[in-house]
């Protein structure tokens, strides 16, 4: 192993003999990106908290040997790499069974309250507990420290950060372990590598100024015992937090289950973006033309450096104001909920379409009407394709079929099947009066058939 806590001379030792091939397995922490790690022959790389990671040192583990296999761990992966993993581009398992006889964490966030902060500290150190306070500023960490001492003036704190000598902080988390302080003040040093069993109420100073997934990693070092564990989220004041920090916050309070790393890194997808695929940014919402056509554009891109020919699917919008989800009760997995939508999306028939259902009731029961609408709109975007239209509209009773020539042979066979179906030749557009959506897809019905028989 290698890391700042080894002597100089103990890692020299240890990287000559994981060059030499003596050394099987090599743990490290940033220490392995260094150019002086030389494996011999290097077949499987882990990244352990794989959100801490950037693009470029990622890429430099991969490039040290052409065949080297990528195992990424994280309870809430950054949006990239599970944007990527989601368009099918990586693998991903994901483990939602938490250790036995662990308990939700009930969270609270809110603004600063001292009141709060001595209430919580003291009910933890009555119950023998032991509690983490946030500051992540070295700068002022003392001067937290000192205020806190004056709040709450029986209890013992101790003082860690990432600035201090490697054997000083050493040693102050190992008091820590030892039960002789109550409350450990720190930096976000604490936010992995920790396992605290008897740590159980962690107060975050200023929750609003950390990432949702740094936060939830944050949150994580409590609550790792059968003991009903507490996390105070707080901020200075509503007003001064940004749209992203209140929706960062509001995730953590309505995700406290136990194993909701996916769901809040779907969420932190949601406001971060999904980043560059080809370059180095994490982040941002560069796949913002949507999921469908950036996998369908992705899809397309890797087949023709294939060297096959795809014939490139025409882009079809459905507009139909109806319910058009996967419910909780229906599917509770977050990415079981993701897999059936990709699958919809990459459907390229309506016999895979069919056998897709098929499955689907086959394995979770008959169709919601807020998934069957889910089909009903993706079989509506194959047959507009088919017929050669750029839209499906259906809004206050009214289903409009547009940006289509329809000839006199093909507008008279359409009229045959729909008799109350009016064509628009200024804006190429058929229209029909119905009451449902269901209902008003035989419109498409009748496009379509008349097409081909024409």
């Amino acid at each position: 192993m290698v890391s700042r806590f080894r002597s100089p001379r103990e890692v020299k030792q240890v990287l000559a003999d994981f060059q030499a091939g003596k050394v099987d397995v090599l743990i490290g922490t940033h220490r392995i990106l260094s150019r002086d790690v030389i494996p011999k022959e290097l077949g499987l790389v882990i990244l352990d908290e794989e959100q801490r990671f950037g693009v470029a040192q990622k890429e430099l583990l991969r490039s040290l040997r052409l065949e080297v296999d990528v195992l990424t761990l994280s309870a809430t992966p950054i949006p990239r790499t599970l944007h990527m993993s989601l368009s099918g581009l990586r693998d991903i398992s994901i483990i939602e069974t938490p250790p036995e006889g662990r308990r939700p964490i009930r969270t609270t966030v809110g603004e600063y309250d001292d009141e709060l902060i001595k209430l919580a500290l003291e009910r933890e150190v009555e119950r023998d507990g032991q509690a983490f306070y946030l500051h992540n500023r070295v700068e002022t960490i003392d001067e937290a420290a000192e205020k806190l001492r004056q709040v709450a003036p029986n209890l013992r704190f101790l003082v860690a950060h990432g600035q201090m000598r490697e054997r000083e902080l050493e040693e102050k988390m190992h008091a820590f372990l030892r039960g002789d302080a109550d409350v450990l003040v720190s930096t976000t040093i604490i936010e992995s590598g920790l396992d605290i069993p008897q740590a159980n109420t962690l107060i975050v100073e200023r929750a609003d100024q950390l990432g949702l997934s740094q936060l939830y990693q944050i949150r994580g070092r409590v609550g790792r015992s059968d003991v009903t564990a507490h996390a105070y989220l707080f901020y200075p004041d509503m007003s001064e937090l940004t749209p992203e920090a209140r929706a960062r916050l509001a995730t953590l309070a309505d995700h406290t289950e136990l194993g909701a790393g996916f769901a809040i890194a779907m969420r932190d997808l949601e406001i971060r973006g999904a980043g560059n695929l080809l370059g180095d940014e994490q982040s941002g919402h560069v796949a913002a033309l949507g999921f469908e056509l950036y996998v369908e554009l992705l899809a397309e891109a890797v087949a023709e450096l294939s060297g096959e020919r795809r014939i490139a699917a025409r882009p079809v919008r459905v507009d139909a104001r109806v319910d058009a989800y996967v419910p909780p009760e229906y599917i509770s997995s977050e990415a079981l909920k993701i897999d059936l939508h990709r699958r919809l999306a990459l459907t390229e028939s309506e016999d895979e379409l069919r056998e897709l259902q098929a499955a689907t009731e086959d394995r979770f029961g008959p169709l919601p009407e807020p998934v069957e609408n889910l089909f009903l709109i993706q079989e509506a975007k194959l047959k507009l394709a088919r017929a050669g239209a750029d839209y499906f509209v259906f809004r206050g009773g009214k289903a409009s079929v547009g940006q289509m020539v329809l000839g006199s042979d093909e507008l008279r066979d359409l009229r045959r099947r729909v008799d109350t179906a009016v064509y628009t030749i200024a804006n190429r557009e058929v229209s029909l009066r119905e009451d449902g959506f269901p209902q008003a897809l035989r419109l498409v019905d009748a496009i379509l058939a008349a097409r081909q028989a024409a």
